[in-house]
C-alpha cells in the first residue's frame, strides 16, 4: 500500500556491520524496495539488499551490434549498391577494406549506448530526491550508515516498518515526505 505523501522511512545505524545485518533481515522478511547508503563501499551490502545483475552489459552489447551492422551496412551500400566504382579490378564488395571503419563505429556505438544506458538505468538526471532533505542522509557521505524502505513496497506499513527498524537497533528513524 503506497502512501503518496510519504517517500518512505529512513533509519540510521551505528556502523557498517549493523547496516548489513539490518539490510539482510529486511530483505529476508520480503521487503523489496529497500536501499542503503554509506560513506564507503560496504562488503556484502549489495548481496544483503538482494541486488541482481545489471542490464548494462546487454545495453552495451546491443549498441555494439547496432554499430557493427550500421558501419558495415553503410559501407556496403555506398561501395557496392549506391555508387559502385571499378578501381583496379577490385570487387565492389571488398570486405577487408570495411573492417577499420566497422570496428570504429562498433566501439563508438557501444560507448554511446553505455553512457545513455547508464543515465537511463540510474534514472538520471535527477536534480532532487526526497532523501536530500533529511540530515542523516546528508551525513551518509561522511560518517553515516542509513537504510531507506520506500512506501511503494507492497509490504510497507508505517507502524510495522518503524517497529522493525527499531528492533534492528536503528539509532533513529525518520519519515521522508514525498515532496521534501
Amino acid at each position: 500500500m503506497s502512501d503518496p505523501l510519504r517517500y518512505g522511512l529512513l533509519a540510521e545505524f551505528e556502523d557498517a556491520e549493523s547496516l548489513v545485518h539490518a539490510a539482510h533481515e529486511i530483505t529476508e522478511r520480503g521487503y523489496c524496495h529497500v536501499d542503503a547508503y554509506s560513506p564507503f563501499p560496504v562488503h556484502h551490502l549489495a548481496e544483503a539488499l538482494g541486488f541482481h545483475r545489471s542490464r548494462m552489459a546487454l545495453v552495451v552489447l546491443v549498441g555494439a551490434i547496432c554499430g557493427l551492422i550500421g558501419g558495415y551496412g553503410m559501407q556496403y551500400w555506398m561501395a557496392a549498391v549506391d555508387y559502385p566504382l571499378n578501381i583496379g579490378g577490385r570487387p565492389a564488395h571488398s570486405w577487408p577494406a570495411f573492417i577499420p571503419v566497422t570496428f570504429e563505429l562498433t566501439i563508438l556505438a557501444a560507448a554511446l549506448s553505455a553512457v545513455l544506458g547508464m543515465l537511463a538505468l540510474n534514472g538520471l538526471p535527477r536534480p532532487h530526491h526526497p532523501l536530500f532533505a533529511i540530515d542523516a542522509f546528508k551525513r551518509a557521505n561522511q560518517d553515516g550508515f542509513v537504510l531507506c524502505i520506500e512506501s511503494t513496497d507492497p509490504m510497507f506499513d508505517e507502524g510495522k516498518v518503524r517497529e522493525l527498524l527499531r528492533d534492528l537497533h536503528a539509532k533513529e528513524v525518520w519519515d521522508v515526505p514525498a515532496d521534501a
